[in-house]
């Protein structure tokens, strides 16, 4: 039996797996061999790397149940900078001896079953000492199945648990397991991964589908020995590779290499004693930060005592940087940065105390300290307002630049908010502003990564946004929901919608401008709970109660949620039925424009679609409709791409919109970020330039309008918009800025520049000025600070990093002189009266570095590659300049200065670096494309050579694999310029090397070494005084000249042989006298003559002196009338084009007749006189004086040269002749030089308000080249026209050429057509033809070709009639007014036969009721500005009443004329014009008719004619009218609205809704009749119950006691009530929704009678 049990038992015990978890028996010390080895660079053999190399041995022992003591044994880290393995590590001694405290101390840690647990060590051991140990520990987890072979798990280590994948085979025969654990990097459930400056970006999933920036994986292979209680470890080997590219490349990337070793080497009997310390819980396997913040990449910085480490940066940076920027002080602002960073906020109010009272210093430690990005910077800067260190200025500016750089977290979050409840600052409106915006920011900057963010953070300003809402303190409203839309919490979506009109809430009270910054805090959340956003959005578009700007606004979020394809087909749905043209023209166009989007490649899917189920109409729709335009451009390889929106909102067809929006996004490196957006609302901007300023609200005008609108059923007004202006910016998706502009702001703005104290301090400075002063300013800034940091498999941080800092530096000297010198007490009128020089030298210099770094960072090592930038510029000037205005003159000279000789240079070196402050405190750098691999050609110079000369041995390939390296790609050129007048001579030096030759890859090409080199050098014997300019004004301007020419007697000495080679090259042509002004018909050859006269209105002969002569002219003119038409513009064009024979008959017809010449026709008797030509007219005046300085002074003079060392002027002066009664402007340009005749002379003519002709000829002596233009009005047919013609003879074949080229690249616009003419030669002419006032055609002949445009759209109407008076005010704003509205901006409505037209050009019969008044029109605000009405008496004449101002306007009719009343009393016809003495209202008589002028209060003009009348608003007043004319919003579809607001479909209940109704049979007016709801006589079934029904539009009948004698039909809406029901007739029935529409009688006319009350 006992035999059995056993064998049973043997058998159970063999049945048993074996156990896979790695055993470290208890009383037995594991000792291993551990190396680990980090490389950083380009992984190609050749090139430079930087990294490091630690080994030791590892001692693991049990020291209780699941826990282990785990030890270092024989330290050593050894550096590395160089090509390997060719170049050897150097050890590092001294930095073991600074860690040998720290490694001597062994670790414990739990670890069951092959998986890590916590770790616990002494507090003298840093966490960066910590994680090393973790990388050990790391390459112990081990997640070993005993049942499956290859899986998959996501596994917990030092990086984050990510996605891992096991694969295991045994070896049984040499009782050996072999593991492969392999971990993908770019799938992990979490990362650890620490992001500095990054908070702004999001992730742009699209640009990375193909490709991923940041990729790393790692492979584990284990060689593992079966023992007793599990496996033992004996060999483990690790290789992980990281790499990262800012573009999209396979083989182009940057790479950290880890590799680990791990072998067993014995088994000891002794154990790891523990320190005597006490062991700390320090976390678990998971990488831990510390120190990374304290320390850049960039340099490594041993800190022994910050304080004066500090102070000596400062005294650097102060010293260094008076007059010019050192080229190395951005280096230095990042080392101040740095200390900051590590000091004590005891030191920083030390700092701060020590130099408040230099302003260098104090400026740079307010420039340094928001830098440091701690928690500390704001904390400061609250402490230092609130003691009066920090005036507003300074505190605003430190506020904001700490708000963007502090890196968020709860501490940081903590101080923000005191300062929210902070009474000093939140009195403050601009601290106040910033504050609240920047907690916002602090919150949303803190959730950036993090998947629940706490909605405890929020809560404090959703509190505040409640208690505003509930007080109605609508700045605080705006205030908040903008802090709101900053921190994009998705708990806010609630707060904001209470704020909405949404159906149903209390918020629909609020003014509009709430709601839509209610609606533009949703953009952000929209990011993170699109969803939610996205139902919201919905709802406010759908609902057309809303205004179109608010549902415009929801349209805009709803596409930043990027919505899937059926939303947008819901919306396009939702179009196709939209009443607003608003809306649907917005929707429309934002969806077209998306279309064409390359990064949205969905959403342009999705608007594609839509698009094609939407009508192309509202794509046709003008620019007076809300548009979007969308843009972006992607580039795939390079990851880089930008995108930009426009949105442009209209309520209204006004000249400004409503509001502009307009953003760019840039996308880079697989991240994307909205980098500006301006917002501009222009609300009540227009209305506040445009309407009477003095209109002040009169108690009796208001009162009387009342009186007469409070007849009208339910009238309701509309919100007054407040004269209102605002703007807002944003920065990174966040709102950094926005300003209410209205009276109350500018108010306050020009108080307080107008205040004592600030007239003061101008005065003061002006003194200064006087004195002569100095300023030096230097303006350092830490524009980008980029960094990714994340460990490695070792344990050791690797980190990506991009840092810009520029330090701007200036030194000005001003010093200015008064003759005669003023007073102590001057005032600014003395100033004028005096001779001002100023004397001014600025000395401008800018130094920019940047970094890209990719390594190792810790406090004691640095071991990366970097990319440093370099720009330095410095650009002296040095000027003076007077200003004499009693004189009319000015000049401004510049004098020379010492220019450095290359003012502006960059450079971009490449390079591994090594740092180590123990061991060299001098950096180890090694040019990351070695000297011996570079070309041996010209040597680069550049500022870097020496630093990088350190290390220049040859970089050898692998020794067991010897490789031809390849040479690098090396590029210089230079490139010079002369400019001989300036005597200088410019340079641009260009050079490079890099790594192409390596990978043909885009970041291969920007490793290296690049220089660019602008240089500026005198030329030898070209050296210049000075170089002035000068202007005189006046009757002086003759004495101011240099070179005085007399153009007439140079012209005319060389007429004889201009004679005689004009009769040997044209015998049979009657050659006459004529000067250089002629014109080109007298000047050129027949062929050009007639090419010439072909497009001449009139033509004739130049010489009136022989009759013979004039005749023969006379004939050579009618013998080419024919081509003056249109038709020859295109005889050639037709024939060589298709196209062109297209043309209609009547436009090829239509003859060009010069509106000049009709004048001339109708005011001259004389045969001879209407004969001539513009040209002879022309001529004739510039004939009688060639030359008019020869008579007369010049009006101006001015002289800009260069006056060389030896006393040489080289430079032009210009001389302007007027002569005032031929209306003639002559000016000459002249060189200077003696033996130089070039000149340019212009020589113009104003023949009449209908034509200007000029002559322009330049060359020697002005004989070289010339060319005659021509412009002029006339008609072309019945259409005004305009044209513009230049006729040469001879152009320089430079300017012929590149005039070609510029017109075969300009693209042709739709509808524009091309074709030949040979008859254009040497002349070129553009006509403009108003076929209408809103339709143009253009016709273009050139030399060989003519281009036309027919039914060219205008966006806005041309006066083509009306403006020919001009205006009929005085007043600028009336004539702005007039101007506007005569061009087509003013919304016109009319009445003719009973057919009465709207504002929005709709057209419906008007039956008007007997003796009762209309309103036509009125300004539907409360502020009632006008109103005008109409009534048809009882013989069927109407009248008008407008009640303006303070006066009522009568126009009627009487014994066929029109009569006019004011007040009641009557004015004469013949004492009109009549203009009311306070306000800017003109009544005068035209055209047979009455007109009534005020566009200054919204009413441009009302004209009451015999058999018309006719009203017309100013565009200011659009969207704010109503009555019979309508709203003049453009919404044809929605024109016919009540009183109330309701939207009716029947013309004649539209109509009669804006009866004035009587109250009784007694009213003045005659009217008879009021409104009613009518009741159906009959029920009818709805809804399968029988009803009764009311009408819901009301009802013109007669009143009680009074009977009609005069009925129409009219269509109306009833609201019906079950039959049974006890209410009859609601009170609100005018409230109630319509169930039916049927016809009912309304009374047109009433009798009455005697019994009537």
């Amino acid at each position: 039996m006992r035999v059995i049990v056993l064998a049973l038992t043997l058998a159970f015990v063999a049945a048993q797996p074996h156990n896979y978890a790695p055993d470290f028996a208890a009383g037995n010390t594991y000792v291993y061999k551990y190396e680990t080895l980090l490389l950083g660079g380009l992984p190609d053999q050749g090139l430079a790397r930087a990294g490091l190399k630690m080994s030791s041995k590892v001692l693991i022992s049990a020291t209780g149940q699941n826990t282990f003591m785990l030890k270092l044994a024989e330290p050593e880290i050894a550096e590395f900078s160089g090509v390997w393995p060719k170049d050897p590590l150097v050890p590092a001694p001294k930095v073991i001896a600074a860690l040998a405290a720290q490694l001597s101390n062994p670790v414990k840690f739990e670890y069951a079953n092959g998986v890590v647990g916590k770790i616990f060590a002494p507090e003298v051991i840093s966490t960066t000492v910590l994680n090393v140990y973790r990388g050990i520990l790391n390459v112990l987890q081990l997640n070993i199945k005993r049942t499956q072979n290859v899986y998959e798990m996501q596994e917990a280590g030092a990086q984050g648990v990510c996605k891992t994948l096991y694969a295991i085979s045994e070896d049984e025969s040499a009782e050996r397991i072999h593991l492969t654990k392999t971990r993908d990097l770019n799938h992990c459930q979490e990362r650890v991964m620490m992001d500095i400056g990054l908070a702004y970006t999001e992730k742009c999933v699209t640009c990375q589908q193909d490709s991923k920036n940041l990729r790393g994986a790692t492979a584990y292979n284990y060689v593992l020995k079966p023992v007793a209680n599990g496996i033992l470890i004996l060999e483990a080997t690790v290789n992980e590779v990281i790499q990262f590219s800012p573009f999209t490349e396979m083989n182009g990337d940057a790479q950290m290499q880890t590799k680990q070793s791990l072998v067993f080497l014995e088994i000891q009997r002794a154990p790891i004693v523990p320190t005597a310390v006490q062991y700390l819980q320090r976390g678990s396997l998971k990488y831990e930060f510390s120190t990374e913040l304290l320390q850049t990449p960039i340099q490594l910085i041993k800190i022994i005592n910050v304080k004066a480490q500090i102070v000596e940066t400062l005294n650097h940076l102060v010293a260094h940087n008076v007059e010019r920027v050192h080229e190395d002080a951005p280096l230095k602002f990042l080392e101040l940065i740095q200390l900051l960073r590590n000091a004590r906020f005891e030191d920083l109010e030390m700092l701060f105390s020590q130099y408040k009272t230099k302003p260098a210093y104090r400026q740079l430690i307010l420039d340094a300290i928001p830098a440091t990005g701690t928690p500390a910077t704001l904390t400061f800067i609250k402490d230092k307002y609130m003691t009066g260190d920090l005036y507003v200025a300074e505190t605003a500016q430190a506020l904001f630049a700490s708000i963007h750089m502090v890196t968020a977290n709860p501490e940081a979050i903590t101080i923000m908010l005191a300062m929210t409840v902070n009474n000093k600052i939140m009195n403050n409106q601009i601290l106040r502003k910033i504050v609240l915006l920047g907690y916002g920011t602090m919150i949303a900057k803190y959730c950036a990564e993090m998947a629940v963010c706490p909605a405890k953070l929020i809560k404090p300003i959703q509190d505040l946004l409640a208690e505003a809402v509930v007080k109605n303190v609508i700045q605080d409203i705006i205030l908040l929901l903008k802090v709101l839309g900053n921190a994009a919490h998705p708990t806010s979506l609630k707060p904001i919608t209470k704020v909405l009109p949404i159906h149903g809430t209390a918020a629909a009270s609020l003014p509009m401008r709430v709601h839509a910054d209610a609606i533009l805090a949703l953009r952000n959340i929209a990011k993170k709970e699109p969803r939610a956003v996205q139902e919201l959005t919905i709802q406010l578009y759908m609902d057309k109660v809303l205004h179109p700007e608010l549902r415009i606004l929801a349209c805009i979020v709803l596409f930043e949620t990027r919505p899937p394809m059926g939303l947008v087909t819901t919306l396009a749905n939702i179009v196709k039925t939209e009443q607003n043209l608003q809306v649907a023209s917005f929707t429309y166009s934002h969806m077209k424009s998306l279309t064409r989007s390359t990064i949205h490649a969905r959403v342009a899917a999705a608007c594609n679609v839509a698009i094609k189920l939407l009508s192309p109409r509202l794509d046709r729709l003008s620019i007076c409709f809300s548009k979007s335009i969308y843009m972006d451009v992607y580039n795939n390889p390079l990851m880089l791409g930008a995108a930009a929106s426009a949105f442009y909102i209209n309520d209204a067809a006004t000249i400004l919109p409503r509001s502009l929006m307009a953003k760019t996004t840039a996308y880079l490196a697989g991240a994307a970020a909205d980098i500006l957006e301006v917002g501009v609302r222009t609300e009540g901007l227009q209305e506040v330039l445009l309407k009477n300023p003095e209109l002040v609200d009169n108690v009796d005008r208001i009162t009387k309008m009342k009186r007469v609108i409070k007849a009208l059923s339910q009238w309701k007004a509309q919100p007054n918009s407040a004269p209102l202006a605002s703007v807002y910016v944003k920065f990174f998706g966040q709102e950094i800025a926005f300003a209410n502009i209205d009276k109350v702001l500018i108010d306050q703005g020009i108080a307080f520049a107008t205040a004592p104290p600030m007239k003061e301090l101008g005065m003061n400075a002006l003194k200064a000025l006087l004195a002569g002063t100095s300023m030096n300013f230097t303006k350092p800034l830490l524009v980008t600070e980029v960094r990714r940091i994340l460990p490695t498999s070792a344990g050791l941080p690797m980190e990506l990093s991009f840092y810009t800092a520029v330090v701007a530096a200036a030194s000005v000297q001003v010093k200015a002189i008064t003759t005669p010198p003023l007073p102590e007490n001057f005032l600014l009128a003395d100033l004028l009266k005096t001779d001002i020089q100023l004397e001014t030298e600025v000395k401008p210099s800018i130094a920019l570095n940047t970094f890209a770094v990719m390594g190792i960072n810790t406090l004691l090592l640095q071991a990366n590659v970097m990319s440093r930038t370099k720009l330095n510029t410095r650009v002296p000037s040095k000027f003076n300049a007077r200003l004499n205005f009693t004189e009319d003159f000015f000049k401004i000279e510049f004098l020379p200065v010492a220019v450095p000789e290359q003012f502006a240079t960059l450079n971009v070196d490449t390079f591994a670096v090594l740092k180590n402050e123990e061991d060299h405190p001098a950096a180890i750098i090694t040019p990351i494309i070695p000297p011996k691999l570079v070309p041996s050609f010209s040597k680069l110079v550049s500022s870097a050579s020496a630093s990088l000369s350190k290390s220049s041995e040859i970089l050898s390939q692998e020794v067991e694999a010897p490789i031809i390296t390849p040479k690098a790609v090396r590029f210089e050129k230079k490139y010079c310029a002369k400019a001989v007048a300036l005597g200088m001579k410019g340079c641009l030096r260009v050079a490079t090397e890099n790594a192409a030759s390596f990978q043909d890859a885009i970041l291969y090409k920007l490793v290296g070494k690049h220089s660019a080199a602008l240089s500026l050098k005198p030329i030898e014997g070209e050296a210049i005084e000075r170089l002035e300019l000068k202007v005189q004004i006046g009757p002086k301007a003759a004495d101011m000249l240099v070179k005085q020419i007399n153009l007439s007697e140079d012209i005319l000495e060389e007429q004889p042989l201009m004679m005689k080679l004009k009769k040997l090259l044209v015998p049979d042509q009657e050659v006459k006298s004529s000067s250089s002004s002629s014109s080109s018909s007298s000047r050129s050859s027949p062929r050009f003559r007639s090419s010439s006269n072909s497009n001449s209105s009139s033509s004739s002969s130049s010489s009136s002196n022989s009759s013979s002569s004039s005749s023969r002219a006379s004939t050579s003119v009618s013998g080419t009338s024919s081509a003056s038409t249109l038709a020859s513009l295109f005889r050639a064009s037709s024939s060589s084009s298709s196209s062109s024979a297209s043309l209609s008959k009547p436009l090829i017809a239509r003859k060009f007749q010069n509106n000049h010449k009709l004048q001339t026709l109708n005011t001259q008797a004389s045969a001879v006189s209407t004969s001539r030509s513009s040209a002879s007219s022309y001529e004739a005046i510039t004939t009688q004086n060639k030359f008019l300085a020869k008579h007369l002074a010049p009006i101006f003079a001015i002289i800009a040269h260069v006056i060389k060392v030896d006393k040489r002027e080289i430079g032009y002066e210009v001389g302007g002749y007027l002569d005032r009664p031929t209306s003639r402007l002559q000016i000459v340009l002249a060189a200077l030089a003696a033996d130089d005749n070039w000149k340019l002379c212009v020589d113009g003519v104003l023949l009449s308000k209908h034509k200007v002709t000029a002559q322009i000829a330049w060359g020697a002596q002005c004989k070289q080249y010339d060319t005659m233009i021509t412009a002029e009005t006339g008609l072309l047919g019945k259409s005004p026209a305009a044209r513009l013609r230049a006729t040469w003879k001879e152009l320089p074949s430079a300017l012929k050429r590149y005039a070609k080229k510029v017109y075969n690249y300009i693209p042709a616009p739709a509808g524009v057509i091309k074709g030949k003419d040979e008859t254009s030669v040497n002349q070129l002419s553009l006509t403009v033809v108003a076929t209408s006032s809103k339709t143009i055609e253009l016709i273009l002949k050139a030399p060989t070709r003519t281009v036309y445009k027919l039914d060219l759209h205008l966006p806005m109407a041309m006066p083509l009639e009306k403006i020919k008076g001009l205006t009929p005010f005085d007043e600028v704003i009336d004539n702005v007014n007039y101007i506007l509205a005569e061009a087509g901006t003013a919304a016109e409505c009319s009445f003719v036969n009973n057919i009465l037209t709207t504002f929005n050009n709709r057209k419906y019969k008007n039956e008007m009721p007997q003796s009762c008044y209309q309103v036509m029109v009125q300004d539907c605000t409360n502020e009632l500005k006008f109103m005008v009405l109409l009534r048809k008496d009882q013989i069927g004449q109407t009248d008008i009443n407008v009640k303006i101002a303070d006066i009522d306007i009568d126009v009627y009719l009487k014994n066929g004329e029109v009569m006019v009343k004011v007040n009641g009393k009557d004015i004469p016809t013949n004492n009109l014009p009549y203009q009311h003495p306070t306000a800017p209202i003109q009544i005068k008589s035209k055209d047979g008719g009455i007109y009534v002028s005020a566009p200054s209060l919204g009413l441009h003009e009302v004209y009451v004619g015999k058999n018309l009348w006719r009203i017309k608003v100013v565009d200011w007043m659009k969207g704010q009218t109503c009555g019979l004319c309508g709203k003049a919003d453009g919404e044809t579809r929605q024109e016919y609205r009540t009183p109330n607001g309701r939207l009716t479909k029947s013309a004649v209940s539209f109509a009669h809704s804006w009866v004035l109704p009587a109250e009784s049979c007694r009213d003045t007016t005659e009217c008879r009749m009021k409104f009613e709801s009518v009741q159906l006589e009959s029920q009818i079934p709805i809804h399968g119950q029988e009803s009764k029904c009311f009408s819901v539009e009301p009802v013109l009948r007669c009143l009680p006691g009074c009977f009609p004698v005069k009925t129409t039909s009219v269509t109306v809406g009833y609201h019906c009530l079950p039959a049974d029901a006890a209410q009859n007739r609601p009170e609100i029935i005018y409230d109630m929704s319509v169930d039916l529409r049927e016809t009912a009688e309304a009374h047109l006319a009433c009798s009455c009678t005697a019994q009537c009350a």
